[in-house]
């Protein structure tokens, strides 16, 4: 096995961590999952023409988005899954908060994208914060986002209100805290596609296998109909 020169995790365990996200990874739909939500024929009728793109074209960017919707609920899976293995106190609690740290009193909230809460989960995340201040005067309770507007470490303020013990931090500066290296994060991003390499080249490359089209084909030979039939068949007329 290759080194990838993190420092704050073995080669063994993050390519184990790679491998275990990219066997998570969503590689098939068919019609029944594509139309799972219902999708919205009209929209999809829209962007047709519009975009002026076949129909068939339009379907499979359905298709890929909602495949990506799932893969990426499995890369927040794999930012907090790293935790598991560096070791130094850190713990993914089955429940509760994202990331733990109890012998430094830190408790972390994981979030993929900065403007991935509305105003009421904010607001409930930073409460829970708060009631875990009350529960352990020492602790410190972080926002972590993944992909922030900018490099930060602050105080988190919401609605006006902040507390020297409740943060918020883009990864790179809360790998710095947790490691005490502040190219960590950049170490981890430059190795990924190497480790990716490894992984793709012990368990075969991956494709997608997608049936919609030729199920919406059974259904009917012209795609529109087939597209309104999955949304309005008990409609009049339909």
């Amino acid at each position: 096995m290759r080194d990838y020169g993190l420092g704050f995790i073995s080669n063994r365990d993050v390519f184990d961590l790679v491998k275990e996200t990219v066997l998570l990874y969503r590689r098939d739909i068919n019609l029944r999952e594509f139309n799972k939500n219902l999708v919205d024929p009209i929209k999809l009728t829209f962007d047709a023409k519009i975009y002026d793109k076949k129909i068939e074209e339009i379907i499979e960017a359905e298709c890929i988005r909602q495949i990506d919707k799932s893969n990426t609920n499995h890369i927040g899976y794999f930012h907090q899954n790293l935790f598991r293995y560096v070791g130094g106190g850190w713990e993914v609690p089955d429940a509760g908060f994202d990331i733990i740290n109890q012998e430094k009193h830190i408790f972390v909230e994981l979030k993929n994208k900065h403007n991935t809460m509305n105003s009421r989960s904010a607001l409930a995340t930073y409460s829970f914060m708060q009631d875990r201040i009350l529960h352990d005067d020492e602790a410190t309770c972080i926002l972590v986002e993944v992909i922030a507007r900018t490099s930060s470490d602050e105080k988190w303020f919401i609605n006006g209100t902040s507390h020297k013990q409740i943060r918020r931090m883009s990864i790179d500066r809360f790998y710095e805290q947790a490691f005490g290296d502040p190219l960590a994060f950049y170490k981890l991003c430059k190795a990924l596609p190497l480790i990716l390499e490894d992984v793709l080249t012990e368990i075969g490359a991956q494709g997608i296998e997608n049936s919609v089209y030729q199920e919406l084909c059974q259904t009917s030979s012209d795609l529109f109909n087939s597209l309104y039939l999955l949304a309005f068949s008990s409609y009049n007329g339909f």
